[in-house]
């Protein structure tokens, strides 16, 4: 189980299991998260994201376990039960076809109590303040997805729950619902995100959780999940013209020399390696005109804990 400071922790899971005729879906679940943590969850379809999501907002109960939000049982506080604190945006958004954007963030609003202005603000926030008089029925997908993200944010939520949340969307609009996430984070928003867009997400996650048949695989920072997986350490050197075969022979045997051109070469090696070879490179002189480490990416590292293969 991960452990920080308990005065700041928003959710607890603590032994949390799910079983739907008498079908595991998660497994002895335990984290815990953080207030203005941006927590990504990733996993095959199926490995159980959106059942976790479904518990911590009390959608749905454990069959066994205990899950603390904001201090409560999400299934039986009134608070997190009416959603005052809380903002989801469901895979698969659906509103009433025949009301306006305008009409559908209206009815949304009363319901948390919040105002017309903020309605107003939002929908200009996501792009639909032109498009707020339109009936919803002739919104496309991506547009419906930014009515979803525009409710879910009224009330400026302590919680954020958003399931493949850029379903939909252009790479500008997820570039600018990213940048939308980010402002609510430096207003002390905490945010779980689940998705399969594992280059959009790599950057902007406190913690990845990593899910495989209902159990967590791993968990931790990018940081942590490399030194978790033990991965080989990926360094590209580039040199004089002409050189790069000669200085690719003087690596020694420890070092997995591949790519080798007239001016650059890569190499890998073990993590216990990064620092010795590093040196070693550094002291062949002027011959070496530029280095790059390339650590593992984020899908690496879920292949990784997934098969076991980075590849």
């Amino acid at each position: 189980m991960v452990t920080l400071n308990s005065a700041s922790e928003v959710i607890s899971l603590q032994s949390v299991n799910k079983l739907y005729a008498n079908e595991a879906v998660l497994h002895d679940v335990n984290l815990s998260i953080q207030s203005g943590e941006c927590i990504v969850l990733v996993g095959h379809n199926g490995a159980g994201k959106t059942s976790l999501i479904k518990m911590m907002l009390g959608l749905t109960r454990p069959t066994s376990g205990a899950i603390k939000v904001l201090g409560h049982d999400p299934a039986f506080s009134a608070a997190v039960a009416q959603g005052l604190s809380l903002g989801y945006l469901p895979e698969s958004v659906a509103f009433y076809e025949a009301m306006t954007g305008r009409e559908v963030l209206s009815f949304y609003a009363q319901l948390k109590g919040a105002g017309k202005a903020e309605c107003e603000k939002l929908l200009d926030l996501v792009g639909l303040g032109d498009a707020s008089k339109r009936r919803v029925g002739t919104y496309s997908k991506g547009m419906r997805q930014r009515l979803g993200l525009a409710q879910a944010m009224l009330g400026n939520p302590q919680l954020l729950f958003l399931d493949e949340p850029t379903t939909g969307l252009d790479p500008i609009l997820r570039q600018h619902f990213y940048e939308l996430i980010d402002e609510l984070q430096k207003d002390g928003a905490t945010s779980i995100i689940s998705s399969h867009a594992l280059h959009e997400v790599e950057t902007r996650a406190s913690r990845f959780v990593i899910l495989k048949k209902g159990v967590v695989v791993a968990c931790g920072t990018l940081d942590e999940l490399y030194q978790q997986a033990t991965l080989p350490v990926r360094v590209k050197v580039s040199v004089t013209p002409g050189e790069a075969s000669i200085v690719a022979e003087r690596m020694g045997s420890a070092v997995n020399v591949t790519d080798v051109n007239n001016q650059s070469f890569n190499l890998s090696c073990d993590l216990n390696e990064k620092m010795p070879i590093i040196r070693h490179i550094s002291s062949l002189g002027d011959v070496v005109q530029d280095m790059q480490i390339m650590p593992p990416r984020l899908d690496e590292l879920y292949s990784y804990f997934m098969n076991g293969d980075p590849s």
